[in-house]
């Protein structure tokens, strides 16, 4: 069963058209960020397949992965999605922490 996440709209890409656009959430429970963009040609994913990038990495695609592009436009965006999950990783550490090693003021 697949677990259903709540999604925190950040960001679209700003020349949207109307049609479908480059889009980020942030999902705070995983810390996650989720990224809807453009799929990469077959040229690009043939080069991203078969070029071992990491000494002794497997080379290819697996099957449960894409290759997408974003748009340098939407750095902003990204960087703001970026902040929100950093954000969410020190509320959960603080969320985590015993009573007693929090200090005065600590929520």
């Amino acid at each position: 069963m697949e677990i259903v996440v709540a999604l925190d709209f950040v960001g679209i890409d700003p020349t949207t058209g109307g049609g479908g656009s480059p889009t980020v959430w942030v999902e705070d429970e995983l810390e996650e960020i989720i990224v809807q963009s453009l799929t990469a040609n077959a040229a690009l994913c043939e080069k991203i397949a078969g070029t071992e990038w990491v000494p002794g990495h497997a080379i290819g695609i697996p099957a449960h992965e894409s290759v997408i592009r974003i748009p340098a436009r939407m750095l902003p965006i990204l960087k703001e999605a970026i902040e929100r999950v950093e954000r969410a990783r020190l509320h959960h550490a603080a969320e985590e922490r015993p009573e007693d090693c929090r200090t005065p003021g600590d929520a």
